[in-house]
């Protein structure tokens, strides 16, 4: 493909003046992504593609972008983590085996990795939880977690990206002696780690939140919903989250990131499991249970909250589903649509981004709590499986990941 003068100088020069991705789903893993000055409409045939690079490994997680570089994991021929690091012009400066993927089933690499302060912190598809450095791509850590604390991975391998809180490194290995472990950032020695409540470690990556001027961070695992005290490990709280798991298929697969506002938790996992909404109550001690609502069973896609109002993608069965919107508040369904088919989806100036996991559609999508109100759509044309990377939006660029193919366009206005 070839690219004009002007969208590669747009590429290159718009990128002194906007704000990194450094976690996955962007700013505090919510899905929102605070860029301004972005298309409201793309012509007919999509926003201009400014840069494509091929090779990357394949893989479902999402590029960061941070220090000038591009940073992406894929998986290697001989089922090895690899993490790779390339300029703003798709150039690759560095590539650094980390650990063992999963290669049991949809062996594709799956975290995206946490950047701060010139460092990498990613995890592999069996545990391995390593600290890189973003300018050499030199493994400056590595602690097999699941091993050492004799974890369970579930059933797809392990898919968390570690969360940075201070100076530690938060990541869950699930199983029967350990739950959620911190280590220290710097050098990958243990800090705290809480006990295990039962069951594996789950899909979905843990949050930080600040709850009337308390820290805590939002874990899943397999069974439960916790919240545990960032300074020592102590659990705070807990809910059982797998009595709403009423059937044996996707039975603990807690699957997308926790979303907070307002003192309250939302949680959803595809399956037929039922989005619940939570309220943390007085003194921070316990949270009740809300609502429920069955329409908004995302599989594996994320929400995003936009005006009170929860968007995303529902799960029919484990290749099918719809779009929906659901009231934060009372957990009243507004619209459930057909679009092609679920998947993820992000938020920036005002507009939603869709991403289709089947065919690769990508919508650009007003919010409303009236209809689903597409306003323009264009199709990825490169890469191989299904298109589980969620998007990500840097300096005015929208990045698709699908296989081992990294897509970047021109969304500025």
């Amino acid at each position: 493909m070839k690219y004009s003068l002007l969208g590669i100088f747009l590429f290159f020069t718009v990128s002194i003046y906007s704000q990194e991705i450094v976690e996955f789903r962007g700013v505090a893993r919510t899905g929102h992504y605070s860029e301004t000055g972005l298309l409201k409409e793309w012509p007919e045939d999509g926003p201009e593609q400014v840069l494509k690079i091929e090779n990357i490994g394949k893989g479902y997680s999402q590029p960061v972008v941070a220090d000038g570089k591009i940073f992406v994991t894929g998986i290697k021929n001989d089922g090895t983590d690899a993490i790779s690091a390339y300029d703003l012009n798709g150039q690759l400066l560095w590539e650094t085996d980390y650990g063992q993927s999963w290669i049991r089933t949809y062996s594709d690499s799956r975290c995206t990795p946490t950047y701060e302060n010139g460092k990498l912190y990613v995890a592999s598809g069996t545990g391995q939880l390593c600290c890189i450095d973003a300018s050499s791509g030199e493994i400056l850590w590595r602690v097999d977690a699941v091993d050492k604390y004799n974890g369970e991975v579930p059933r797809h391998g392990d898919s968390e990206s570690p969360l940075i809180v201070n100076d530690l490194v938060v990541f869950a290995t699930g199983g029967e002696k350990v739950g959620i472990v911190a280590f220290n950032k710097k050098d990958g020695t243990e800090v705290w780690k809480t006990k295990s409540l039962g069951g594996a470690k789950s899909y979905a990556s843990s949050v930080f939140i600040n709850h009337k001027n308390e820290d805590l961070i939002i874990a899943q695992t397999a069974e439960n919903l916790i919240a545990v005290n960032p300074v020592n490990g102590d659990i705070i709280w807990h809910y059982d989250l797998i009595q709403f798991h009423s059937t044996h298929q996707g039975r603990g697969a807690q699957t997308n990131p926790a979303i907070y506002f307002n003192n309250e938790i939302f949680v959803t996992s595809g399956y037929d499991h039922p989005a619940t909404m939570f309220s943390i109550a007085s003194g921070n001690q316990s949270a009740e249970l809300k609502w429920k609502n069955k329409d908004l069973n995302t599989h594996h896609g994320g929400v995003v909250l936009v005006d009170g109002k929860i968007y995303g993608s529902n799960w029919q069965h484990n290749s099918r589903g719809r779009w929906a919107c659901v009231d934060w508040e009372t957990g009243e369904t507004h619209w459930d649509e057909e679009w092609f088919n679920k998947g993820s989806v992000i938020y920036a100036d005002g507009m939603l981004y869709f991403y289709e996991e089947k065919s690769g559609n990508i919508a650009l999508v007003e919010p409303s709590a009236e209809k689903l109100k597409i306003v323009s759509t264009f199709t990825v044309d490169s890469g191989t499986g299904p298109h589980w990377a969620h998007p990500a939006i840097y300096k005015g660029k929208l990045f698709i990941r699908h296989g081992d193919v990294l897509m970047v366009y021109n969304i500025k206005a």
